[in-house]
């Protein structure tokens, strides 16, 4: 559906938000729901005693496969909905598993056969006001996004710059 130009990937290098280490400080400072966009991150979160609402995992970290320990605290109990995306691309299968997520009243994993690093954008889209969006940023630690007004309308404005059918995307995950 949304493939990531070359001339975006800049936009991603810079935390979205503040940078965290510690998972308890950053617990305190969340909102509700919370999306956590990789492994490493719902790990910490899960070990921290918080199930995201949503987790949108892809086994790997840095590009390699996470660890034993990290792929046993992955799997845990929640509902699981499997989805396939490129790397370097949102596909309509994810964007749809997030608002389905989104809707449930218990937590949801969104299992990804390829890459989950975009998803961050589109969730902060399609995620209340008043939620949290976390997710890793390699080497530093936990980028913790509150969704606001604000923080919806620069997520909007990059979906927007994606190449295909980007309005379509939106219109796909524009919360009510």
């Amino acid at each position: 559906m949304l493939t990531l130009p070359d001339d975006l990937r800049g936009a991603f290098k810079e935390p979205m938000g503040p940078v965290y280490t510690d998972t308890e400080r950053l617990l305190a400072e969340a909102g509700d729901p919370i999306v956590a966009v990789g492994d490493v991150v719902t790990y910490h979160l899960r070990v921290a005693g918080r199930d995201p609402d949503v987790a949108v995992v892809d086994g790997k970290t840095k590009r390699e496969a996470v660890g034993a320990e990290i792929a046993a605290v992955l799997d845990g109990e929640s509902r699981r909905i499997e989805v396939d995306n490129e790397p370097a691309t949102l596909s309509r299968a994810m964007l749809s598993s997030l608002v389905e997520a989104l809707a449930s009243d218990e937590p949801v994993v969104i299992h990804v056969t390829g890459e989950e690093d975009l998803a961050t954008v589109p969730a902060i889209v399609a995620a209340p006001e008043g939620a949290s969006v976390v997710y890793g940023q390699p080497d530093e630690g936990m980028v913790l996004v509150d969704v606001t007004a604000e923080t919806t309308a620069d997520a909007r404005a990059l979906l927007a710059r994606f190449d295909g059918d980007a309005e379509a995307a939106l219109e796909l995950v524009a919360r009510e």
